[in-house]
């Protein structure tokens, strides 16, 4: 089993904000973090920024959820948090 990183760490908070419905990898896939042998997508970790890109759900706050977003993974680091909502998803039938 892989090593959990900071980058998963951050992946697993995100994920778990109410709202959040997946990680977004960016159009080209662009958006990562690199691992040995695998990558984490939607976090991307940089020097002085992270960024973490997403995928809501449609009717969230979107301002509020962001908010929620860049308070847990500021938590997490000591460089600037940069959210970007990606897209929206239509909401599942029951």
């Amino acid at each position: 089993m892989s090593e959990v990183t900071v980058a998963d760490e951050i992946a697993g908070l995100v994920l778990a904000v109410p709202g959040v419905v997946e990680l977004h990898p960016g159009r080209f896939g662009e958006v990562a973090t690199y691992l040995p042998g695998r990558r984490v997508a939607g976090v991307k970790l940089g020097d002085e920024t992270v960024e973490i890109h997403v995928v809501l759900a449609y009717g969230t706050p979107i301002r509020a959820v962001a908010q929620q977003i860049h308070a847990v993974v500021a938590a997490v680091v000591d460089v600037a948090v940069q959210v970007f909502v990606e897209d929206l998803a239509a909401a599942h039938a029951a």
